[in-house]
């Protein structure tokens, strides 16, 4: 029996051991970077705002963790070391409950965690809702049942109105942006709440109809976007039967190519005899693959857009 008792302890501290070489090795072994590992599970965000947020919930991921670490730790340690052992029964235990300075630290401890926390929350908050006077570019985003609209304001199309993208059943809307500019967005829904999510953005705005009615500030900004690329972005609000397929995709562009974009925007395409579309525009730019359209069509399913026009009003022959 002893022999038995004597050997299952090198058992345990190898089972020990390869615990911790699993918990190292995992990891390393699932291409995680030491960035994936401490986003916890947060998408790389594409602005200054996501930056901000990311690294709010990093930080606030670690001091959960080394609080928590603390707490296990003492657990332990009470287990351990403050168990009942032979001749305690006539002993009564050690009363701390009215130990003064032990309350006092359990009451300023978490009091001084939680400032600490909210402080650095409402400063994050604040940066991410700021609006500056004087963007580069305005955008008014405009949703309805099962799609979105995106007017450029301050253009000029063939026909004399803003330069505007409109999605229907055939055609998942273009939302082309500069990087490197600061961006103000108004938004307003035709008809029910609706919720702009672009997951890169870290943030999402509920879109309300009639948003001065619903004491809602429907008007937000971004400092900028980071980097080039092809973002999905997605109605993030249980809005109706087809909520689900309510995407669009966000294309940012160098400013050089942004502006020559929006600029064949305003003319005539001499292959339509119309107004050159969002993706059309993106194909005359000859620049990569990056700004051909990815995805143009909601098929399998036919969620029938064009019944409703981006007012809010049912189209005619519907």
């Amino acid at each position: 029996m002893g022999r038995a008792h004597h050997g299952a302890h090198p058992g345990r501290a190898r089972a020990v051991k390869l615990a911790l070489l699993a918990a190292l090795i995992v990891p390393l072994t699932a291409g995680c970077s030491v960035q994936d590992v401490i986003r916890f599970g947060w998408p790389a965000g594409v602005t200054p705002q996501a930056d901000a947020m990311r690294e709010l919930w990093t930080w606030s991921a670690i001091a959960a963790l080394v609080v928590g670490a603390v707490t296990w730790g003492a657990m332990f340690w009470a287990v351990a070391f403050h168990r009942k052992k032979k001749g305690d029964d006539d002993t009564p235990p050690r009363q701390t409950q009215y130990n003064l300075p032990v309350e006092i630290a359990f009451t300023v401890i978490p009091t001084i965690i939680v400032a600490v926390l909210f402080g650095f929350t409402v400063s994050v908050q604040n940066y991410v809702d700021v609006d500056n006077p004087d963007p580069d570019l305005a955008i008014d985003i405009r949703g309805f049942q099962w799609n979105w609209e995106f007017t450029y304001p301050d253009s000029q199309g063939p026909d004399g109105e803003p330069v505007s993208t409109l999605g229907d059943s055939a055609t998942i809307p273009l939302l082309v942006l500069p990087t490197e500019a600061s961006i103000e967005f108004t938004q307003a829904s035709s008809d029910v709440i609706h919720s702009f999510y672009v997951p890169e953005f870290l943030f999402k705005r509920d879109v309300f109809p009639m948003p001065e009615k619903n004491n809602q500030d429907n008007v937000w900004q971004i400092d900028r976007i980071d980097q080039q690329g092809t973002f999905v972005g997605r109605c993030a609000e249980l809005c109706g039967a087809y909520h689900s397929q309510m995407n669009f995709e966000v294309r940012a562009l160098p400013q050089e190519l942004f502006d020559r974009w929006l600029t064949l925007r305003g003319q005539v395409n001499p292959a339509t005899g119309e107004g050159y579309t969002a993706g059309e525009a993106l194909g005359e730019l000859g620049c990569g693959v990056d700004c051909e359209p990815a995805a143009t069509t909601t098929f399998p399913f036919n969620t029938d857009r064009a019944a409703r026009e981006a007012s809010g009003a049912v189209a005619a022959g519907n």
